[in-house]
């Protein structure tokens, strides 16, 4: 079997495939490419037994279709150096070779039967459906993945949980600690139904959803999903049990709010964070129009404080937040201002930004620390 197809194509989605096998695989093949060439089209698949992932490529020249595994880290090193170039194919099956040839010379590398690749996960019949543009999807988990969770007592909490209903699609985030709940306006169920997305397909996806990248479509039951979108297809496992209850955490009555423009607030954050002590903790003080951030840490005698003009609304008051949770949720925002809405020293934070993105509702929340006054 002899086939022909750009370097630089074939390196861009052996990247891309690349981020989803392990360094360590229980399995030796798993450390392989699979190659499928049929139809004029060259279909690649890398998979960790738990995800899987297929990317096409278009062909220059084919003489027969076949299928072979062949290791990931040799052929990836040696293709990702290539300027732009026609590269060829040569394999045979005998032989158990594939010599891969270019301008300027040639390499050879073993190769395995492809049929000894694991199967993708397969979604069941009846599985849920979810469609929505890639760009928007890719703005969700960009806003949203740093929320989640790393507990493994808590598994459920260690993914995106999506949320569809008749109303909306709700994408939420969270650490126990704090969290970010997505709404998405204008993707709507026929019913009830939901799914949490684990950390690394999440992850795939984000580094793989263009902004202007078509639509993603998600079909999903209760133990699989299967995402198919521009680049390819992505099958996975999803976290099974229950996830808590969002929005029993977030307080309905917040009379205390304070607006503040987002970049100065994230600058003078930055400044005072270093100087808190061991658990992080920076003093939040609000009234009349003014903010005082507070840090301090006596254990090695470094405090820092520094005042900026806000709007704020509500009676005086002093709430302990983590700073560089703080920090984090700033850092994903992406407005002019941002509104913390607040009850008491006791009770979440509630950061939204002034103006809502179009057809979306964005809400972060940050659980509150105790200080000494």
């Amino acid at each position: 079997m002899r086939f022909t197809l750009s370097s630089t194509a074939l390196s861009s989605k052996l990247m891309a495939l690349s981020r989803v096998i392990n360094s360590k695989n229980s399995l030796p093949i798993l450390s392989d490419f699979v190659f499928e060439v049929g139809g004029g089209a060259l279909r690649l698949t890398a998979s960790d037994s738990e995800n899987m992932m297929n990317t096409t490529v278009e062909l220059s020249e084919s003489d027969g279709d076949g299928s072979f595994a062949i290791g990931s880290h040799y052929l990836l090193e040696a293709v990702k150096g290539f300027s732009e170039q026609p590269i060829t194919f040569e394999v045979s099956r005998e032989d158990g070779m594939a010599k891969i040839i270019y301008q300027n010379g040639q390499f050879s590398l073993p190769i395995e039967n492809a049929d000894e690749f694991p199967k993708a996960p397969a979604v069941g019949e009846g599985a849920s459906t979810v469609t929505m543009a890639a760009g928007l999807l890719a703005d969700n988990i960009n806003r949203s993945l740093f929320a989640t969770g790393d507990d493994q007592l808590r598994p459920v909490m260690n993914g995106l949980y999506f949320d569809l209903t008749q109303d909306c699609l709700t994408i939420v985030a969270s650490d126990g600690c704090k969290l970010v709940r997505n709404r998405v306006l204008g993707v709507k169920g026929d019913g009830a139904a939901s799914f949490i997305l684990p950390k690394k397909p999440t992850t795939l996806l984000k580094n793989l959803l263009a902004k202007d990248g078509g639509d993603v479509t998600m079909r999903f039951d209760g133990h699989n999903a299967e995402i198919t979108f521009d680049e390819g297809l992505l099958t996975c496992r999803l976290i099974e049990g229950r996830y808590p209850n969002y929005n029993s955490v977030i307080p309905r009555d917040n009379p205390n709010q304070l607006t503040a423009d987002r970049a100065a607030l994230l600058s003078a954050l930055r400044r005072v964070q270093p100087f808190a002590n061991s658990g992080n903790l920076i003093r939040f003080h609000m009234e009349y129009g003014t903010l005082q951030l507070d840090a301090e840490d006596y254990d090695f005698s470094r405090t820092a404080t520094e005042k900026m003009a806000c709007d704020y609304s509500g009676q005086p008051m002093s709430i302990g937040f983590k700073g560089s949770a703080f920090i984090e949720i700033l850092g994903n925002l992406d407005c002019q201002d941002v509104v913390v809405q607040l009850a008491d020293p006791s009770r979440a934070g509630v950061v939204v930004p002034s103006e809502q993105p179009e057809g979306q509702e964005v809400l972060m929340l940050l659980m509150p620390m105790l200080i000494n006054e």
